[in-house]
């Protein structure tokens, strides 16, 4: 058993250690404690100095190539055939050939005014009046062979006309517009009397519509004298005949053209050329000439035709003993003119055919003829 004095001093011992325990804790609470780091940190920045200002892109213009001082004389161009590749040539894997530059254009399907009369407008003969004179050979006689009848002037000698009949003829028409072949039908009304005359042509082409001609004017001892020459299809053009003032004008508000007496239309020429057989056809034997000035609703023109001799055809109206006579062109763009007259009709058109520099045509093949 442990003695009283004994447990009063270790009592005692603990006691002191506590004391001196809770005093160091209340010092250690008495000291100042370490300020806490902040929580954030402000500071003043001086303004920096002001920027210099940048300067805007420089946008620079492409160099421009210069001009050649004087434009090389041009060269026609002729479409080179490309070669096609042999087997040995693709098997050894050599490159094709690069195809022609000038390459045929898509086709396009003619127009209305392509297929039923072949630019009968005249817009590509718009040759200025004095120069197709100056091409002509001044030759009076048209009696002889390889002579030339020019157009007549007011002091010439008209030579002798003799009117065909009246008639309404009907033409089976073949013809052939960029490579697509048609046909139509076609009829000439063709009326007279001792002092005026009128003729009208009219082609029909199912689902694409017609277009016609017109001629009408007065009688008189040269044959026909035009006084209006209209062309329509979808909307009509025309030509007016002064021969007072020697000119003709057009509603295409193209230049007005000179004129002489004995010109005539696209229209009333193969009637004018009939009426000359008709009074005296041997006056005109084979090799002979006639020039005479035409106009269509555009332009004037010289128009040369060559008395080729007689030819029997077979027409849809039957067997025709008849004569042809041949626009040859003069220029590049020039038309053909081909007529073929039937001295039984009194020399009215039997067989007319146009062809275009590019191979186009159209040819009406006579059917039908009665009185009007």
């Amino acid at each position: 058993m442990i003695p009283r004095r004994l447990l009063f001093v270790l009592t005692t011992v603990v006691l002191a250690l506590h004391a001196l325990l809770l005093s160091g804790a209340s010092a250690s609470a008495l000291r100042p404690t370490a300020s806490a780091p902040p929580v954030f940190v402000t500071r003043t920045v001086n303004a920096p100095a002001a920027l210099s200002p940048v300067a805007a892109p420089v946008v620079r213009a492409a160099p421009q190539r210069a001009k050649p001082s004087a434009k090389p004389p041009s060269v026609p161009r002729t479409q080179t055939p490309v070669p096609a590749a042999s087997p040995t040539d693709l098997a050894e894997g050599a490159p094709a050939a690069a195809p022609s530059v000038l390459a045929s254009p898509p086709w396009l399907a003619p127009s209305q005014s392509e297929l039923l009369a072949l630019d009968a407008s005249g817009e590509n003969e718009a040759q200025p009046l004095a120069t197709a004179h100056a091409a002509e050979t001044p030759v009076r006689a048209a009696s002889a062979p390889e002579q030339e009848s020019p157009p007549p002037t007011a002091g010439d000698n008209p030579p002798p006309v003799k009117l065909p009949p009246p008639a309404r003829l009907s033409f089976e028409v073949t013809g052939k517009a960029r490579g697509f072949g048609y046909n139509a039908q076609a009829e000439l009304l063709w009326q007279h009397d001792a002092t005026s005359y009128s003729a009208h042509q009219e082609v029909k082409v199912i689902f694409l519509g017609s277009r016609s001609q017109s001629s009408v004017g007065s009688v008189t001892d040269r044959g026909l004298q035009p006084r209006r020459f209209g062309d329509r299809s979808r909307s009509e053009r025309a030509a007016h005949f002064d021969f007072a003032k020697g000119q003709v004008t057009f509603s295409a508000n193209t230049p007005a053209a000179p004129i002489e007496p004995g010109a005539q239309d696209r229209l009333s020429v193969f009637l004018q050329l009939a009426s000359m057989l008709a009074a005296a056809p041997e006056h005109y034997p084979a090799g002979t000439r006639i020039a005479m000035t035409t106009v269509s609703a555009r332009a004037a023109d010289v128009w040369t035709f060559t008395v080729e001799g007689e030819e029997a055809l077979e027409l849809p109206i039957g067997t025709m003993r008849t004569v042809q006579l041949q626009r040859l062109p003069r220029r590049d763009y020039d038309q053909k003119a081909q007529v073929w007259l039937a001295p039984e009709l009194g020399y009215l058109p039997a067989r007319i055919r146009i062809t275009e520099a590019n191979g186009d045509f159209v040819e009406l093949n006579l059917s039908g003829h009665e009185a009007p």
